[in-house]
């Protein structure tokens, strides 16, 4: 083994354990969007030059961590942690009623880290299976992003709404890359984090406005009731095969590996529709709540592994919710990784590692997330999600994320960068909040713009 290749093993290995690590504290906070956060603190890694193995497991090291944590404040607060929570809410209430949020807890958290195991290897074999087909979808870049874009439109919350709306917000782009070009200033980040904090964005703004500020005043602070924790296992780090019976192991596995295989559709869609499947097969009520609440927990851990490694392995290009998303800076952070917009030639993770690495990186990415997430999960859930309610506060952290957001804007294009990022975020978080035209949308959106729109105008003459 090359001192080379020791070294990159242990840059990996650290920024795996750094990913794991913030990701973890902040899946415990409810409310925190994965693009929200994944994504600029992943940019900020690509920017400061960490070698590409370091930045993929800093990437999935983060996801796998807060796909676990999530469960926290959904199970136990009965507030949903973040976006792929949500379709876990409703029976980790009914299970909270019945006093055994922690039994939710610790299904949840074990369907997470086993279907992580799961979607690694299966996510890289389903891209190697697809990767000769790479180059003919490269060259076909503008017109397979235009048709995803449509279909990843219809099955948002939105729908045709999502659909129609692709046209005036692609021409929206169209136009402030027409303004900052008439000054020289090329933007790309701004847009992708505009879009990312679109929803922080829309809230600001609702703040300052006397009807917004009207209707969202609450006349009580929210409670929140915590039963007692029973641990039900020794030592630090429980067996996520025994927390789980059979029945919900095989479940679990089965409903990450069709995950594993799809990297188009909603990671939400895909949520509900698996846990619906697992839910009709399952009788006994009891046994049907925990059996679904695990396995849809896995199969947000699946969807999100498989929807950002099939495309980066396959293709370098971002063709799914999660990679257009979270994961685009994987994709696109110019100067360092890019999409060309002309050819759809790519730069990225793509052509700087090969399946293996990221076979191997991937599992390592998942192991430490497991080393830190899964065992403090299962012992200091309680303790944590008391604190984080009491003394953490949200607003802080979403504040920090917005100025890290415009501290990059102003060094990519200045006082442009920050009206772009301004205008982006304003516009997409008003109508992510009205219209259902939400952020996975709003990015392939930005792709359109980049690349189906000039092909369409060179068509149409």
């Amino acid at each position: 083994m090359s001192a080379e290749l020791v070294q990159q093993i242990w840059i990996a290995a650290a920024m795996g354990l750094v990913g794991a690590a913030v990701f973890a504290a902040i899946g415990l906070v409810s409310g925190t969007d994965e693009t929200t956060t994944l994504a600029p603190l992943t940019l900020l890694v690509v920017l400061l030059g960490v070698p590409p193995a370091g930045v993929f497991t800093f990437f999935l090291a983060g996801a796998v961590a807060k796909h676990m944590t999530h469960a926290v404040p959904t199970a136990l607060l009965g507030i949903p942690g973040d976006t792929l929570a949500t379709p876990l809410l409703q029976d980790a209430n009914t299970l909270r009623k019945l006093g055994v949020p922690h039994i939710a807890l610790r299904k949840m958290i074990s369907g997470a880290i086993i279907a992580a195991f799961v979607a690694v290897p299966l996510a890289v074999l389903f891209a190697v299976m697809l990767a000769p087909f790479g180059d003919a979808i490269t060259k076909s870049a503008p017109w397979i992003f235009l048709v995803a874009a449509v279909l990843i439109a219809y099955f948002s919350p939105g729908r045709w709404a999502s659909v129609a709306l692709l046209v005036p917000f692609v021409v929206l782009i169209l136009a402030l890359k027409a303004l900052t070009g008439s000054y020289d200033v090329n933007l790309s980040v701004s847009y992708f984090l505009g879009i990312a904090i679109g929803p922080l964005v829309a809230d600001l703004f609702s703040v300052i406005s006397p009807v917004e500020r009207g209707r969202m005043r609450r006349d009580t602070p929210r409670t929140f009731e915590l039963a007692p924790d029973v641990k039900g296992w020794s030592g630090y780090f429980p067996n996520p095969f025994k927390v789980l019976d059979r029945k919900q192991v095989r479940w679990t596995i089965g409903t990450a590996a069709i995950s594993s295989a799809t990297f188009v559709f909603s990671p939400v869609a895909m949520t509900v529709a698996l846990g619906e499947l697992v839910g009709s097969r399952v009788r006994h009520a009891y046994h049907r709540l925990t059996t679904v609440l695990s396995a849809r927990n896995g199969v947000t851990e699946a969807t999100y592994i498989a929807e950002a490694m099939i495309p980066l392995i396959a293709f370098g290009l971002p063709l799914s919710p999660v990679a257009a998303g979270p994961a685009a800076p994987l994709f696109n952070a110019p100067p360092r990784f890019t999409v060309d917009s002309a050819t759809g030639a790519t730069h990225n993770l793509h052509d700087l590692m090969n399946h293996w690495e990221f076979l191997g990186y991937g599992m390592m990415a998942v192991a430490l997330a497991a080393l830190v997430s899964y065992p403090f999960a299962m012992n200091f859930a309680r303790s944590a999600a008391l604190f984080v309610s009491r003394k953490v506060s949200h607003e802080a952290i979403i504040a920090t994320f917005i100025g890290l957001i415009f501290v990059i804007s102003v060094w990519e294009g200045q006082l442009l960068g920050l009206l772009v990022i301004t205008t982006m975020g304003l516009a997409g978080g008003l109508l992510s909040r009205v219209l259902g035209f939400n952020t996975g949308v709003q990015f392939m959106g930005y792709y359109v713009a980049v690349l189906s729109a000039p092909a369409l105008i060179r068509t149409l003459g």
